[in-house]
């Protein structure tokens, strides 16, 4: 449609008039803006055209309340579940639908230490032995009885190739699995691997039915609190209430989860009542904007989600820790939070969240301090040259806005210690390519879930784990913490892998392979026809085993 024709149009009239309305909600009270320029400049124009989106969307869908029927209960995800047979799906939404589809054999707490779940009990006669005690009262969705032969059924089937994994790799260490009798299941390693229990846990492990083929994703069988009822692709999952499940009987008889790729759209129906929840799924500037909306509740607390940039230490540049100190001493991470995130965040220090029995917040800080970083790049010899920069570096990000947007302000920030920071963004595949292989000087990234085991150090920092074999994707060496990660690999003792952790987070805080910034909150925004909610710093749909309509 031509400029002229649509400014013209009912739309448009439309969009205008309920424009200001739409602004009032995001808008700050007036006066100078004291956040970074490109902050301030950009939230303008964001602002301008959040609020036509939302008004314009309105005269299309309607802005009337429009409640789901009685007992469904509709969440909103920003794309469909890649695979819902728990040993292969990988992504956010498949593990976190599984989780109230199917059972692991432990849970974490909220220190995530593993806790007994279909395994009431283990021991480990030896370092390469793990003997599990399951329940003996747990029947599948389809009535059958799950016993060990399930158990090692589902781990054989991963082991053995007999549906293709990348989850292989975490249960490498494993030489055999024997089920005894029904309810023991024995796990023999090949090593010491003190992540196993992780590997077992909630999020990224839940057991099939022995038998289960390639095709089980299309109709999978659980023993979790809720059981699959249908999946389109691109639109939605419905899940209904287990009757038979072991698990206290959740107060929900239907969960459906709607695939709404758009952030503005997943807004609208929140407003509308289409929809009755979204966690972690819209920007801090629209829950801004929702929280005057008097038929939503948005409930948050302390996330693990942990954002951060990484260096490539093999750099000519990035190679010398006293430049990458000085880089995390430039950034104003305190600022970031409060202008791009409205404070839905908290400082990272470690990778592992605080809440972690594992965590060390006894380590060197970052804290903001431009002067010591001049200081510091001047140590390392680079002087400022006569226009003003010591030297120049590249930051690749992907074409996702939140990320574009950080590495703007952070380009804006180290311009002030003299750095020249060149950002170039990449569709994401091709973003993600060149960062496994090690192909970037810095790059924002972000551990989901992932921080939550310990064995995230040797996943992201030992030597062995270069690409491809793992995440230490910086080719960061340190002879120190590969000693330290054997050694708390090797046994068994909590006290002794806490005082090998604890070391590691302080060298890596002195030698910064990467820069730790914040922890995302766990946001929810909901109708206040749900209630009993209790969030999971994991950001997972946990919350929605007690919740309860109040209709």
């Amino acid at each position: 449609m031509p400029d002229d024709a649509f400014h013209k149009s009912a739309l448009a009239e439309f969009a205008r008039a309920k424009a200001p309305e739409f602004i009032a909600r995001f808008h700050r009270p007036k006066g100078r803006c004291f956040y970074p320029k490109i902050i301030c400049e950009t939230r303008s124009k964001k602002l301008a055209l959040v609020a036509l989106l939302l008004a314009a969307t309105c005269i299309q869908l309607g802005c009337r309340q429009q409640w789901e029927p009685a007992g469904i209960v509709t969440v909103l995800i920003e794309s469909s579940p890649t695979n819902l047979d728990p040993r292969i799906g990988v992504d956010a939404q498949s593990e976190r639908i599984d989780s109230l589809i199917f059972d692991s054999l432990v849970r974490k707490d909220e220190h995530f230490n593993p806790t007994p779940w279909l395994a009431t009990s283990w021991e480990t006669p030896d370092p390469l032995t793990w003997v599990f005690h399951l329940r003996n009262d747990v029947h599948f969705h389809d009535g059958r009885l799950l016993t060990s032969a399930d158990v090692k059924y589902t781990l054989d089937s991963i082991l053995q190739g007999k549906i293709v994994s990348v989850k292989a790799n975490a249960y490498q260490t494993i030489d055999r699995v024997d089920a005894p009798d029904a309810q023991t299941l024995v796990v023999h390693l090949k090593k010491p691997d003190p992540a196993l229990l992780w590997n077992l846990s909630d999020g990224g492990f839940g057991v099939v039915p022995a038998g289960s083929g390639r095709d089980f994703w299309k109709h999978p069988i659980g023993s979790g609190p809720y059981e699959f009822v249908s999946q389109e692709q691109d639109k939605d999952v419905v899940l209904r209430r287990a009757p038979h499940s072991w698990q206290p009987l959740p107060s929900i008889p239907t969960l459906r989860f709607a695939v709404v790729p758009d952030a503005t759209t997943r807004a609208l129906e929140l407003e509308k009542g289409s929809a009755d929840a979204t966690i972690n799924a819209l920007p801090a500037d629209t829950v801004y904007a929702l929280r005057r909306d008097s038929n939503l509740q948005i409930d948050s607390g302390p996330g693990t989600t942990l954002v951060y940039l990484t260096f490539n230490t093999r750099d000519p540049v990035l190679r010398d820790p006293r430049v990458r100190n000085a880089i995390a001493l430039a950034i104003n991470r305190p600022l970031i939070i409060h202008s791009l995130y409205r404070d839905e965040a908290r400082l990272a220090e470690s990778i592992l969240p605080p809440e972690h029995w594992a965590w060390n917040g006894n380590v060197a800080q970052h804290n903001y301090d431009p002067a010591a970083a001049n200081a510091l790049l001047d140590e390392a010899g680079y002087p400022r040259k006569a226009d003003g920069y010591r030297f120049h570096i590249g930051m690749k990000t992907s074409t996702d806005e939140g990320s574009r947007l950080l590495a703007m302000v952070v380009q804006q920030q180290l311009a002030n210690v003299g750095i020249a920071l060149d950002v170039r963004s990449f569709e994401f595949a091709t973003f993600y390519a060149d960062i496994s292989r090690g192909v970037f000087q810095m790059a924002p990234s972000r551990w989901i879930g992932g921080n939550e085991a310990p064995d995230i150090f040797r996943y992201s920092f030992a030597t062995a784990s270069f690409p491809p074999h793992g995440a230490n994707r910086g080719f960061y060496a340190n002879t120190r913490v590969d000693q330290l990660l054997s050694e708390a690999a090797s046994t068994s003792d909590r006290a002794k892998q806490q005082t090998a952790y604890d070391e590691v987070q302080s060298i890596l805080a002195k030698d910064m392979p990467t820069i730790n910034l914040w922890y995302l909150d766990t946001v929810l925004v909901h109708s206040r026809r749900l209630g009993n909610l209790h969030l999971s710093p994991s950001g997972n749909y946990d919350f929605l085993r007690g919740a309860i309509l109040k209709e």
